[in-house]
């Protein structure tokens, strides 16, 4: 039986959902009145909000949302995709634990992973929670490093509490032993996402 998450985090994550991006927005046009219209002769190539709904419902076909905001179970987990055109930014965070349950040695272990066994992914406090979140510029992002990044994400949230792996590579200079990698996860979200 898959693990269903809690009413709180499900709410926490659609709290989060609205003020982020709300936020998002509001800066982004904020920033747009204080600058004078550039107009580019063509628009760049690069990820949009279309072409990433139509990537996040090959990965997961019951993905809930519009684009911009989506809701996806991947293997269990819960999972949002936040996005703001206009800002150029797009964000995977999934919900773990709830942040007054962690002792400090906890903290002290989150840090260290975010230095060598996250990778492309952090551990992330807000909201009351510890989340997995992954962060990028939307325009910027190939098909492969989403799913990538899908795939830390969950692998953090797998992890939390014992290895503290995002499954992609560890970082020898840091305090992280061994190889703690989960990248199967990974390999299959790449498979099942650019198999077209």
């Amino acid at each position: 039986m898959k693990p269903q998450p809690t009413p709180f985090f499900t709410l926490l994550m659609f709290v989060l959902l609205f003020l982020g991006v709300s936020s998002l927005t509001f800066a982004a046009d904020e920033r747009q009145k204080s600058k004078p219209e550039v107009i580019p002769k063509t628009k760049p190539a690069g990820m949009n909000n279309a072409q990433l709904d139509a990537l996040i419902r090959r990965i997961d076909k019951t993905a809930e949302g519009r684009p911009g905001h989506w809701k996806l179970n991947i293997e269990g987990h819960l999972v949002v995709v936040i996005t703001d055109e206009k800002a150029d930014r797009m964000r995977i965070v999934s919900a773990l634990a709830k942040a007054e349950d962690m002792s400090l040695e906890t903290m002290q272990r989150l840090m260290q992973a975010n230095f060598d066994s996250t990778l492309d992914a952090r551990y992330s406090i807000a909201k009351g929670a510890v989340w997995s979140v992954f962060i990028h510029p939307l325009a910027a992002l190939s098909d492969a490093e989403f799913l990538s990044g899908m795939g830390q994400v969950i692998n953090l949230g797998l992890t939390y509490g014992t290895t503290y792996s995002s499954g992609a590579l560890i970082f020898n200079g840091g305090d992280t032993a061994g190889n703690l990698q989960r990248r199967e996860l990974i390999d299959r979200l790449l498979k099942k996402g650019l198999a077209i």
